[in-house]
C-alpha cells in the first residue's frame, strides 16, 4: 500500500476514535462555555473541531478542558 494510502488511513482511524471519545462528554471550553459534545470536524485548516450542544460554532477540540471529577 503506498505511503499516502497508510498516511490516509491512520488519519480517518484517528478521527473516528477521537469522534467515540468525545461526543457525549461534558467539557469546559476556555471562554467559559460548558455542556457535551455534540459533534467532531476533522477541519483542514484547524484540525480537529468540536460543537457544544446548545452553543452555536465551532470550536478546535484545543480550546476544551474536562471538568474535575
Amino acid at each position: 500500500m503506498p505511503s499516502v494510502q497508510r498516511h490516509a488511513i491512520t488519519i480517518l482511524n484517528e478521527y473516528g476514535e477521537a469522534q467515540s471519545e468525545l461526543i457525549g462528554i461534558a467539557v469546559v471550553l476556555t471562554n467559559g462555555k460548558a455542556g457535551t459534545v455534540e459533534n467532531v470536524w476533522l477541519d483542514e485548516l484547524h484540525g480537529l473541531r468540536i460543537s457544544i450542544k446548545g452553543h452555536d460554532g465551532k470550536w478546535p477540540v484545543s480550546t476544551i478542558k474536562f471538568p474535575e471529577d
